[in-house]
């Protein structure tokens, strides 16, 4: 059966209920807090514990992470350019679904390349979209191999390996919006209460 094509499609974007009442009974502001960096950074981590404090303060929120969705939503996609494209095209659109309900997103993803994260931001737009490098060595998270990934890349069994066969763009200097979060100069406390501290304004209802 043939794809529906534009002329087929009848949005009701206009008649459904808007952010503002949702935003306004839940007490917050939807916002995607997007975590990026190498296997091994510690974004799931970080993801992880940002959620377990903010749950504890009272916001609803909900987690998106890397291996969860490509167990399920883009399991039909690979690790090609193309397809590492369409796995974030369809994640931020996911992200824009919830923050439209007012619910802080809390997205982690290698996200590698410079243009996968400007797509993410399009997609989700600019004002809801808080993007936060999670930093660490490729020769750090090497060592921290929390899945067993750079053993099974340096023995072949893993093609395509984001910072060894495939590119990693870390943010321009000159991007002021980027959040970095140095995994290697503190405790996870100290990243946690980084990424706390910077992102709390931007959720709290006023």
């Amino acid at each position: 059966m043939a794809a529906s094509t534009p002329n087929n499609l009848y949005p009701i974007f206009d008649r459904v209920l808007g952010r503002v009442d949702k935003e306004a009974k839940l007490k917050q502001r939807g916002r995607v807090i997007w975590l990026y960096g190498l296997s091994g950074s510690g974004k799931s981590t970080l993801a992880i514990a940002l959620e377990r404090r903010l749950h504890a303060e009272g916001f609803t929120t909900h987690l998106l992470d890397g291996d969860n969705v490509r167990s399920g939503l883009n399991r039909d996609l690979g690790f090609t350019d193309a397809d590492r494209a369409e796995n974030i095209r369809r994640i931020a659109e996911v992200a824009k679904l919830f923050v439209q309900a007012g619910v802080v997103v809390i997205a982690a993803f290698i996200t590698p390349q410079r243009s996968h994260r400007e797509l993410a931001r399009t997609i989700i737009g600019a004002d809801d979209f808080s993007e936060v490098y999670v930093a660490a060595s490729f020769e750090t998270c090497a060592t921290r191999d929390p899945k067993g990934l750079y053993a099974k890349a340096r023995a072949g069994n893993v093609q395509q390996f984001t910072g060894r066969d495939s590119s990693f763009e870390p943010p321009l200097a000159e991007n002021l919006d980027a959040q970095t979060i140095d995994t290697e100069a503190g405790t996870a406390d100290d990243s946690l209460n980084q990424l706390h501290s910077a992102i709390l304004t931007r959720i709290t209802f006023q």
